[in-house]
């Protein structure tokens, strides 16, 4: 494998910057690494032509001084964001084929500041589920391994596993996500690499194929910290195209990265300790605290007292709002059409055939309990619970400046482990779930291995539109943590 691809996004940045290597001499690198991995399954379309297009005239930009904070940056892109030209297919056989005629605004943005587009990269169907195994064009394999069974494949987490795994294998320097229940911060947990979830409409979702409208939020993921805050800076901002997208000024993330925490509060809520957490959670967790104390901050123990509530609030609010978003994908329009012998028929037959058996369930439960007689009992109720759960977080922060949990509750599993049942899965995002019914920024970063070898992550939560401060702590945390790991042959 080539240096040139285990470089970070700010380390390429600035060599380019001093002329010791060009946009195309990095792109290749990254290409040749793209082909050699494709065994991972990570990508759903590769664009090599398009990259080194896009590379020749980064090389131009940059000597012209017109260089972008991105420019000439390998990137991979989740297949849910749409792309002029470029196959979009939220991983589902009903968008097979489907090349959109625009740009999402995230990837627009992040062309914009001169980065290059490696491909589209896998995900779990429609972003549900929490191991990328429900993908229509293959799973994808987490590249690290067990060291007690080598043989074994492990998940990458997800939704976002394809973008998780590319980064952690070095097939992209870094890669959109996208986070409606911890869909980047669990695969980044899982992966050994840095995801953040912004606050909800600090990203436009414009462009991005929906899931849940009120939960989903693009993110960066990344190999550390800078990097995540580096691409953010670049993909945030308000969009008039967006209605939920907010007029929020950027601030300059990476400027937050200080080192300095002294005197910040640190929350750490003791409902997420529940019965049965790992012990090597548990350490890891604790080992966190202690680096925050050994930098100046004071830990608090908080009180959020409706977490029990927040996986079946999730599991109520998402699939309503995904039994709804997914009504547009009949056959008639575009995608997938299997012919009926009416029109009723053909939605049947299209739909059956276009959906996996994650999506097909998740629309079955969203239309029950949005329908006549059930709405009060279940939608509605959950909304109310909805809130409680985000004035718990409010409440929380009036003492604390950020708050300190573990982002899953395990390392990555193997992928024979946890298929048969759905709720198992779905307890994958106990500790990222109540960040995403609240709104809150959201970020994951390694913190050690456990023992069989494998990442384990820690979450930094941070009040509405205060990405800076989880960005100063998680900088802080990282350089403790000093995790220097990387999957066997990266």
């Amino acid at each position: 494998m080539s240096e040139l691809t285990k470089l970070t996004i700010a380390q390429a940045r600035d060599k380019m910057a001093k002329g010791e290597f060009t946009a195309v001499e990095l792109t290749e690198a990254h290409i040749k690494a793209m082909e050699a991995k494709r065994d991972l399954g990570a990508y759903i379309v590769e664009t090599p032509d398009l990259a080194r297009e896009q590379a020749k005239a980064s090389d131009l930009r940059r000597q012209a001084g017109q260089a972008g904070t991105l420019e000439g940056i390998p990137l991979g892109i989740k297949d849910l964001f749409c792309t002029k030209g470029v196959q979009t297919t939220a991983a589902s056989r009903i968008l097979e084929g489907f090349k959109p005629q625009y740009e999402s605004t995230v990837s627009g943005k992040l062309l914009d500041a001169g980065s290059i587009m490696l491909g589209k990269l896998n995900l779990d169907e429609f972003a549900m589920g929490s191991s990328n195994m429900t993908s229509y064009y293959g799973k994808v394999t987490n590249p690290w391994k067990s060291k007690s069974d080598a043989a074994k494949q492990l998940v990458p987490g997800g939704s976002s596993g394809g973008s998780a795994a590319a980064v952690a294998a070095r097939i992209a320097m870094g890669a959109t996500g996208t986070d409606t229940g911890g869909s980047i911060r669990q695969p980044a947990a899982f992966c050994g690499i840095t995801g953040i979830k912004p606050t909800y409409g600090r990203c436009s979702r414009w462009g991005i194929v929906a899931f849940a409208s009120s939960l989903d939020q693009a993110g960066p993921m990344a190999r550390d910290v800078r990097d995540c805050a580096i691409m953010l800076g670049a993909m945030a901002g308000h969009d008039p195209k967006d209605s939920t997208s907010a007029p929020m000024p950027v601030p300059n993330f990476e400027a937050a990265l200080t080192g300095d925490i002294r005197g910040l509060k640190v929350g750490i809520p003791k409902e997420y300790r529940p019965d049965g957490l790992s012990d090597e959670i548990q350490k890891v967790w604790e080992q966190g605290i202690e680096w925050l104390k050994e930098a100046g901050a004071t830990p608090v123990e908080i009180s959020l007292p409706h977490t029990k509530y927040a996986l079946p609030t999730y599991y109520i609010v998402a699939p309503a709002e995904a039994s709804s978003n997914l009504a547009r994908y009949d056959g008639v329009r575009f995608g997938l059409r299997v012919e009926g012998s009416s029109l009723d028929d053909m939605y049947k037959k299209t739909r059956a055939a276009g959906f996996g058996a994650e999506v097909r369930r998740r629309i079955m439960i969203g239309t029950y309990v949005l329908s006549a007689g059930y709405y009060d009992a279940y939608y509605s109720k959950a909304q109310k619970v909805r809130r409680l759960i985000a004035d718990d977080f409010r409440r929380a922060f009036e003492n604390v400046d950020v708050i300190l949990t573990p982002t899953a509750p395990s390392a990555a599993f193997g992928m024979d482990e946890n298929t048969d049942d759905p709720v198992t899965m779905w307890l994958n995002d106990v500790f990222t779930i109540p960040t995403s019914l609240a709104g809150l920024p959201g970020l994951s970063l390694p913190a050690g291995l456990n023992a069989d070898g494998l990442p384990l992550g820690l979450q930094l939560i941070g009040r509405p539109f205060d990405e800076e401060t989880v960005f100063k702590v998680a900088g802080v945390m990282e350089s403790a943590a000093g995790f220097t790991a990387t999957p066997e042959g990266v």
